[in-house]
């Protein structure tokens, strides 16, 4: 036995297992510590289903346009708030509610829950909720783990709390500074993907971003390409609870 090859041997297994963590963590449409829900079906109709999934907001750079353009098309969106940011805005929250949007719960300060203990998971999964109730009157019903992170206990605690976790099969990259036209890029590939696979299309965008302080971001970006999304004549827009 060469000593040699067995700690070859063995860093190599300990980077297969470092990567099949990673991936079973990280991965929007992985399975492997848990289901979440990510889609659900296509259109019978020669059309796509899609939903338009908003992230880390509110915010008041951006939320108000944004809501303005989804209005001008009658389409209900998802939006994943962060509990902290509704306590600093929640004028701005109660006018995502009004409208009928689809509310969720993105914690209260955006911490990776795959490296947190299951104390510091329910805090940040409970306060947040709280004051989604408070600040809306809404229970939500959906949960969406920041940066995508999870482990098997933060999704068993989040069910626990009668919270569906839910992923997305359409990474936009749009809180990256890429431009309009590659962030449509990414999302008409991924919507071409899906409609071969004849599955509805969950697209993760950003009308906010996690860190959000007196400097706010922008996402002209994202309001750009929602916009022209909403503008196609070839696409249905629906929310993940259409899916449940």
């Amino acid at each position: 036995m060469n000593p040699l090859l067995d700690v070859a041997a063995g860093i190599a297994t300990a980077g297969l297992m470092t990567g099949g963590y990673a991936y079973a963590a990280n991965w929007p449409t992985s399975q492997i510590f848990g289901k979440t829900l990510i889609s659900g079906p296509d259109a019978t109709d020669g059309k796509h289903n899609v939903a338009l999934t908003y992230d880390d907001g509110p915010s008041p750079r951006n939320s108000p346009a944004l809501l303005d353009v989804l209005a001008e098309h009658n389409a209900r969106a998802t939006f994943f708030l962060i509990g902290e940011h509704v306590r600093k805005h929640p004028e701005l929250a109660q006018r995502v509610a009004a409208a009928g949007h689809v509310i969720g719960n993105h914690t209260t300060m955006h911490p990776n829950l795959a490296r947190q203990n299951n104390q510091r998971v329910q805090q940040e999964l409970e306060r947040c909720q709280k004051t989604l109730e408070d600040t809306l009157g809404v229970k939500a019903k959906l949960f969406r783990p920041p940066y995508g992170a999870r482990r098997p206990a933060v999704l068993k605690i989040a069910r626990s709390m009668g919270l569906t976790p839910v992923m997305w099969n359409i990474t936009a990259h749009d809180w990256d500074p890429i431009g309009v036209a590659r962030i449509q890029e990414r999302i008409d590939a991924g919507i071409a993907k899906n409609r071969r696979a004849r599955r509805a299309s969950n697209v993760l965008l950003h009308d906010a971003s996690h860190l959000d302080g007196e400097q706010l971001a922008s996402r002209e970006d994202t309001i750009a390409v929602t916009r022209a999304l909403l503008q196609r004549d070839d696409l249905h827009f629906v929310t993940p609870l259409d899916w449940l």
